[in-house]
């Protein structure tokens, strides 16, 4: 159980060997999520996009796919997934991608400066989501789109004693916090199984 614990807290911040193969997992596990979240947002060109928790790299791709000339940046508290997003995204580093270690709860930005910012599987391990939520809503631009994906999971699930540091909200929880916090025209997608997709506008 030890090993299996140390394990899945690589998913809140990788670290060293096993923080490494928890990356790769990602990039390959959160492709289904992420391309029906993205699926849902009408992209524009030339859009300046934010992924929060960007782990091993794969959505900053998907990102910049999908908005031609686009400027995506990632951002991740983990320096393990920073150098694996780097690797994945080194063709276009520095040039369309941005990428650095920081934290939420200040992210290093302008006020107003991003289209989208996005944030897939990683709101459970912000520790206090109504500051982080503001923080974000400071960074995005008037009018524009935060995404959360994520999978549900129950609250009773083992998963939240498993994973150290993470903390389980209902999609409707998020619906509300986002709501509290000032995001309007909030709305809540779901597909079977157990994927959910939360917007919120400035």
């Amino acid at each position: 159980m030890g090993i299996l614990k140390t394990f899945f807290t690589n998913c809140a911040h990788p670290k060293g060997r096993m923080g490494r193969v928890m990356l790769r997992f990602m990039n390959f596990g959160h492709a289904p999520l992420t391309n029906w979240g993205l699926s849902l947002t009408e992209f524009q060109d030339g859009w300046t996009m934010l992924d929060i928790g960007c782990g091993g790299g794969a959505t900053l791709q998907r990102l910049l796919k999908r908005s031609e000339n686009a400027k995506v940046y990632g951002i991740d508290i983990s320096e393990e997934s920073v150098a694996k997003a780097r690797q994945v995204n080194a063709d276009v580093l520095d040039k369309q991608v941005f990428i650095q270690q920081g934290n939420v709860e200040k992210l290093p930005y302008e006020d107003n400066t991003f289209d989208l910012i996005t944030a897939v599987e990683t709101v459970y391990f912000w520790q206090d989501l109504p500051h982080c939520l503001q923080e974000v809503r400071r960074v995005l631009k008037p009018d524009c789109q935060f995404a959360i994906m994520l999978e549900v999971i129950e609250t009773n699930s083992k998963w939240a004693n498993v994973v150290e540091g993470m903390t389980v909200y209902s999609p409707e929880q998020i619906k509300q916090m986002l709501e509290k916090t000032g995001f309007k025209e909030v709305t809540l997608h779901r597909k079977k199984p157990t994927y959910a997709t939360i917007f919120g506008k400035k």
